[in-house]
Order: C-alpha cells, then structure tokens, then sequence
C-alpha cells in the first residue's frame, strides 16, 4: 500500500492506493490498439518510498469518488514535437515529463502524465470555459509537441512553462466531467512515475460547484497582479537636448510558454515567430543605441496584465507587441498594425482583440478582470498625445515594412481594444506580421531571411519616428506590395 496526499483548499486528508499496477497500456478488440507508441527508453529512477512516505502530492479543491477498477482506455500518443525558438534554462536534476496521452474507453476519458521524479501537482478545474488544471514544479520537457485536437471530453490540450519555477498542462473540455481520485503508477516495464486521471460526464452543475482556483495559487496570482500593478506612471520632465537619456524600447513578443497562440498550417507556431522576430529586433536596436527591455526573451508565459505595466515601469518611449495573425480563409495575408481603441476599427478587429484577450484563459488564469477602466485611459491618451504618437508610428512601421513583405489589403492600420495597449504613458502599437494560416506567409515567417528584414524594418521605423518632428505623419501605406521574392 502507498500513501500520498489529497486535500483541498481547505483541508488535506490522506487516503490509502492499493499496491500500484501497470496502466494497462494495449487492449485486444474492437477499438482497442496502440499501434506504433514508441516506449521510452528505461532509465534509473529513484526508489519508490514506503508506505509512510510520499510518492505524489496531488492536491485537489475536492476529494472526488474513487473509480478505480473501470476498463481502461486505448491510450493515443501525441503527434511529433515543434522545435521552441529558445528554450527556458533548466537543470539537469529536474524532473522530466516523458510522455503525455490521452485515451477513450466507452464514455469515459483518460489522461496519462508519465515523469521520471514523483513530484507535487495541484490539480483543479475552472468553469466558463470548462478547464482542467494540472499545475506542477518546472520541468523538462521530453514529450512529444500538444495536439490540435483531443478525444472524449478533452476538446484540446497544451502544455509549457507557465512561469519561471512552474509549469502546467491545461485541457480545454469540451463537456463537464467528474475526476476520479487520481491513480499513481511507480516505475515499471520501461515506464516511468505515471500520473492517470479519469474523466467521467457529469453535469455542468455538478462541475460548477467543485470548479474554481485552490486557495493558495489564487493568492500566488492575486499577489503577481498586484505586484504589476503597482508601477506607478513615470514623471515625465523636459530636459536639455544635450541630457535627454537613450530612448526605451519595450518589445514584447506575445503568447509564449504554455500559450502557442496561432498555429500555422505547417504546425509552426506563433510564439516561436514572434520570439525570434523579437530577439533579432532587439539585437539591432541595441546596436543603434537604443536601451531595449523584452517581457519575455524564452519561451516562458508572460500574463496579459502584467505586459503593459511592464513597459511604464521601465519609462518606456515605445512598446512594440509582436505577434503572428490567422484566419479562416487561408488566401488572406500580409501584415497589419494595430493601436488601441474602445471599439475595433472593424469586426475582424474587434474579433482579433477578443481572440487575444483570451491568452491568460488559455494559460489556465481566470482572475476577474475590470475594462470599466479603458475609457478614462483613452482620455488619458488623448490628453498626453499618447494616443497620436501611437498612430504615428502605426502608420511609420507599415511605410517600412510594406519594402520588405506583404501588406493587408485594404485597411492595414487599425485599432481594437488590446489589453496589451493598454498604456496610458506609452504609446504602444501591435504589429500582426502576417497570416500563419495563409501558406505563403507560413512558409516566409520559417526563414531567417524574413525575419532579419521584418526586424531591420521594424527598427528603421523605430528610427524615423524618433527623428521625425513632433506631428510630421507620413501617409499611410495603402497600396499591396507583392515581393514575391524567393526565400532562402
């Protein structure tokens, strides 16, 4: 018998497994096969600890019914892995997520999280989207990329760095579900510490009333809101010529860690590009004495709320948030910029806002959020010219770009309620550097040809808006430009 723990918000409790069994892996029949999953190589794993130790911590807001003994499910392993644009530092003696697989059995679902350490994991579900949480220590990961799509009552599911010392994986759901009591599987046949979870349909009432954040990672979130929020907005003082300081750039790749954002049709994902876009963009900045800042320089998650407090703590002159578009027509491409508004420019805007507002729910965040406040910050704008420097250099970046990549036909500058632009110090623009979901763009946004030329351009911007006289806009860039270019 092997004890760990499970409690709750409020309590904890421990309960007994019985003697851990192999999770059945491949069942004859109709509907049931594995064909072609790979077993992980066998290594040393630490012992399994005895009855009076602990082999997982899974902590759950609720004890749920036991369902162990129910068949088990044709497991299906994940498709091959995308390669991250630069990789979060980890040590070597952290633990390693191996595998990660989802089965069906009958109306029952489950999921299989294989490591090579016991660890600790919260484990909780949040409604409105219906989630399933599996918060966790940071970890390497040696799995295989997240699918597009799941099976049963998992609509789809992701995993990454949620931030610097913690991970996560968060399963879209695409009904209500009952968690049995986790099942904990100890090394054995070539397999490591294995983490199963049972999904079974409830109601969505019944989900409801056990879904919600445990009490300590809602304080841990709560305590980072309020951290960012506590920038106050910079004193801005005129000074002599001779002593103004080096400008401030802020660039901020979107999406990142758990957060693909965008995958395009070749399963090359938005967070890498704009990672890559931004790294190369702040090389060059530097080199022409700029003082860039990023919010993110890995593949970690960064919080929508804390991205623009981010850019007024550090009195930036500009903010420039990078990101990767799609649609669902796959002819439309080229890039397009946007600023701040209360109401998008036109509905493909505002549906774009929503679709990006929504990042912290698909990293598993769902802390209330107030836009009460967005239109006493577009007066602020107006009052401090914050709005009009950001339009300028919109329509700036689009006159550079549109030399070295296709530009959205009709309407390239627009505006929509970002929570990213959300400054009311920092003139701050989003840039959609095309349509992974047209070939084309996928296929330029791959190279680093292209993107050596979106960054230089991007900078070259940077410079003609600094050293354009207050006021002097240069017409926007409405015509297409078709380069066509051959990529190397």
């Amino acid at each position: 018998m092997v004890a760990f723990g499970l409690g709750g918000p409020a309590a904890a409790h421990a309960f007994m497994v019985p003697t851990p069994r192999p999770e059945p892996m491949q069942q004859r029949g109709a509907g049931a096969q594995l064909d072609g999953f790979i077993i992980p190589t066998p290594r040393p794993s630490p012992k399994l600890e005895t009855a009076t130790g602990t082999l997982f911590g899974v902590v759950m807001p609720s004890p749920r019914p036991s369902l162990r003994g129910q068949p088990a499910p044709d497991l299906v392993p994940s498709p091959a892995p995308l390669q991250a644009a630069s990789p979060v530092p980890s040590t070597a003696d952290e633990p390693v997520v191996l595998a990660a697989r989802a089965g069906l059995h009958g109306k029952s679902t489950r999921f299989v999280v294989e490591l090579s350490d016991p660890i600790k994991v919260h484990i909780f579900t949040l409604a409105n989207p219906d989630r399933l949480i599996i918060d966790m220590p940071q970890v390497l990961w040696k799995l295989n990329g997240p699918p597009r799509h799941g099976l049963g009552a998992i609509r789809t599911w992701r995993y990454g760095l949620f931030r610097p010392g913690n991970a996560r994986f968060v399963l879209d759901l695409r009904k209500p579900i009952r968690l049995a009591e986790p099942l904990v599987l100890p090394p054995q046949d070539g397999y490591g510490y294995r983490l199963v979870l049972d999904m079974y349909p409830t109601s969505q009432k019944e989900f409801d009333k056990t879904a919600g954040w445990p009490a300590d990672l809602r304080a841990r979130e709560e305590a980072a809101a309020m951290l960012a929020s506590m920038a106050p907005p910079p004193v801005i003082t005129p000074q002599p010529r001779a002593a103004r300081r080096r400008k401030v750039i802020v660039i901020d790749p979107g999406h990142g860690g758990i957060d693909s954002g965008t995958i395009g049709v070749t399963g090359l994902e938005e967070k890498n590009v704009v990672l890559a876009v931004g790294l190369k963009l702040a090389k060059i900045l530097r080199a022409r004495g700029y003082k860039v800042f990023m919010t993110r320089t890995t593949d970690v998650f960064v919080p929508l709320y804390q991205r623009a407090p981010f850019a007024m703590r550090h009195h930036a002159d500009l903010m420039i948030s990078l990101h990767a578009n799609s649609n669902p027509d796959p002819r439309i491409d080229g890039a397009s910029i946007y600023t701040l508004s209360e109401k998008g420019s036109n509905k493909e805007a505002a549906a774009l806002a929503r679709k990006e507002n929504r990042s912290d729910i698909v990293a598993g965040i769902d802390l209330p959020k107030d836009d009460s406040s967005v239109a006493s910050i577009l007066i602020d704008l107006a009052q401090r010219n914050t709005m009009n420097q950001s339009i300028s250099f919109a329509h700036t970046a689009l006159h550079q770009l549109a030399k070295v990549t296709d530009i959205l036909h009709p309407d390239p500058v627009r505006s929509a309620n970002f929570v990213v632009l959300r400054s009311p110090v920092v003139p701050s623009v989003l840039i959609e550097m095309g349509y992974l979901s047209n070939p084309y763009d996928c296929h330029q946004m791959a190279t680093s040809v292209w993107r050596n030329r979106v960054a230089k351009a991007i900078a070259d911007a940077v410079d003609r808006h600094f050293a354009r006289p207050p006021g002097n806009t240069p017409i926007a860039t409405r015509g297409r430009l078709r380069l066509k270019r051959p990529v190397e």
